[in-house]
């Protein structure tokens, strides 16, 4: 499983369909063409998933998590919760409708690259989470300067 990087603006069409952009197909062939879209927990976006990369994400959880704690299954319950997909021959991807419903997607969206998986934002959503961060030279600096500072001593 490599890493994804990069943004893409995209168009979805009136079935909820995407193209795939062709920057980010090649950084994945050679794998399986199924993905999964599951609801962000942290932001009102989806994320898309290649299906290889969900399927270690669960086997990880599941390993850590507790399966007889109530709390942890609701967890688990939660983060696997996703609807898998497949490429068209068009190279084009379905966002399920209550997924797209869910985070407000309009026509005009926004995939960023995370490493492991993909965020789906709406483009003026996406904007304007944008436009609230104001300086990410100082949370850079707050969250990983003091990482580099610590391998330094």
């Amino acid at each position: 499983m490599s890493l994804i990087l990069g943004i893409e603006y995209c168009k979805l069409d009136n079935n909820g369909r995407f193209k795939l952009p062709i920057a980010i197909k090649r950084q994945l062939e050679g794998e399986d063409c199924r993905f999964v879209f599951r609801p962000s927990i942290y932001a009102k976006c989806l994320e898309l998933w290649p299906y290889a990369s969900f399927q270690a994400e669960i086997a990880h959880l599941q390993k850590e998590l507790n399966r007889y704690s109530i709390e942890d299954r609701k967890m688990l319950r939660i983060l696997s919760a996703g609807n898998i997909v497949e490429l068209d021959s068009a190279d084009r991807l379905v966002i399920p409708g209550e997924q797209r419903s869910r985070v407000e997607l309009s026509k005009d969206i926004v995939l960023l690259s995370t490493g492991d998986f993909i965020e789906i934002w709406d483009h003026d959503m996406y904007c304007r989470m944008n436009d609230e961060i104001t300086d990410y030279a100082v949370q850079v600096d707050e969250r990983l300067g003091r990482v580099a500072h610590e391998a330094e001593s």
